[in-house]
C-alpha cells in the first residue's frame, strides 16, 4: 500500500495479529484514551474502567501496533460472534455492583453491533496521541483488511459518531463510504453524540464461503 508510518529516530512501525502477552493493559490504556468520553457513562470512573477492559480483551481480536517493541496502536474487529472487548453482564455486575451495574448494562447495550453475513466489523482504532497522523491508523485498516479477505468477508463495516470528524476521514480516505446515519440527538446528553454514520468497505477474496457472522 506504500503506508510508511516510521517515527523520527526510531524504526518503522510494525504490524501483528493479536495483542502482544503482557501488554493487556497497555491496551485497554489505548482503548479507554479513544473511546473513553463515549464509554464513560457505562464504564466510568476510569481508574477502575481500564483495568476491567483489559481483564476481559479477546486478544486475538485485535491487530496491533508496535514501534521498538512497544504497543501505539490497536484496531479490534468483531468475527465468529467474538469482539476485542468481551465481558459478559455477569462481569460487569461483578465490578460494579447489582444496582449499578444494570444501568450500566443498559447503555453498553447502546454500542452492540451484530454484523451481517458476509460482514466483518471493525470496533474503532486506537492510537497513541504522539503517533497519530503518521500513518498507523492506516496500516491497521490495511491490517484488518487482509483479515476479512482470509475470512472471506464480502466487506467491512463500521460505525463513527458525529463527534468524531478525523477518524470519519480516515475512513473514508481509506475506502470506507458512508451508508446510513441514524440520528439519536436523545443519546447527546448522556453519551456526548447525537449521530451514528454506519460506513462499509468492500474486501477482495479470493472466493469460497463467506464469513461467518
Amino acid at each position: 500500500m506504500g503506508l510508511d508510518a516510521s517515527s523520527p529516530g526510531a524504526g518503522p512501525v510494525a504490524v501483528q495479529r493479536g495483542v502482544p502477552a503482557g501488554a493487556e493493559r497497555r491496551a485497554a490504556e489505548l482503548y479507554w484514551d479513544a473511546f473513553g468520553r463515549k464509554l464513560g457513562p457505562a464504564l466510568n470512573p476510569a481508574d477502575k474502567a481500564v483495568p476491567f477492559i483489559a481483564a476481559h480483551l479477546n486478544t486475538d481480536r485485535a491487530v496491533c501496533a508496535l514501534l521498538d517493541g512497544q504497543l501505539v496502536g490497536l484496531a479490534g474487529y468483531q468475527h465468529g460472534g467474538r469482539a476485542l472487548t468481551g465481558a459478559s453482564a455477569c462481569a460487569v455486575l461483578r465490578a460494579y455492583g447489582h444496582l449499578r451495574g444494570l444501568h450500566r448494562l443498559l447503555i453498553l447495550a447502546l454500542f452492540e453491533r451484530h454484523p451481517a453475513p458476509g460482514q466483518l466489523v471493525m470496533d474503532g482504532i486506537a492510537v497513541d496521541r504522539d503517533m497519530r497522523g503518521r500513518g498507523v491508523g492506516s496500516l491497521l485498516i490495511e491490517e484488518v483488511a487482509a483479515v476479512a479477505a482470509e475470512q472471506n468477508c464480502r466487506e467491512i463495516r463500521l460505525d463513527v459518531i458525529d463527534t468524531n470528524p478525523r477518524a470519519r476521514t480516515l475512513y473514508e480516505r481509506r475506502g470506507f463510504t458512508a451508508v446510513r446515519t441514524d440520528h439519536t440527538p436523545y443519546l447527546r446528553g448522556l453519551l456526548g453524540f447525537g449521530a451514528v454514520t454506519t460506513m462499509h468497505r468492500p474486501v477482495k477474496t479470493g472466493g469460497g464461503e463467506n464469513c461467518e457472522r
